[in-house]
């Protein structure tokens, strides 16, 4: 359970292994921190505590707002009105055109290879 959550039912899914940034996160641990979230979501879900909706948060860098250098993911129940927000779209002015997109993913399709 984190221990300031955003709302009850907060609940951070955290590796055995230290790993500080997701760069230095094997696959196979990667995997296995979702395959458990769809599970703690399941059982926030179930739990009778106020979830409306979930959000799943992993934050990777000081410019990502982590704070604990550790790799971990948050499940945070939502509802209406909750307060907790995470903005992002329209309003900060980016509207790139679609060559421009794809010129963005060619470079991250190459670097994955």
């Amino acid at each position: 359970m984190d221990i300031q959550p955003v709302n009850p039912g907060h609940v951070l899914v955290i590796p055995k292994a230290h790993v500080a940034r997701l760069s230095g996160l094997d696959e196979e641990t990667g995997v296995h921190i979702f395959r458990i979230a769809l599970r703690v979501v399941n059982g926030v879900k179930q739990s009778g505590v106020k979830c409306e909706g979930v959000n799943l948060l992993l934050s990777d860098g000081e410019a990502a707002f982590q704070e604990v250098f550790h790799v971990h993911l948050h499940i945070i129940p939502r509802f209406r009105g909750d307060g907790f927000s995470i903005r992002f779209g329209r309003q900060y002015g980016l509207r790139p055109e679609r060559n421009e997109l794809d010129r963005i993913a060619i470079k991250i399709r190459e670097a994955m290879l």
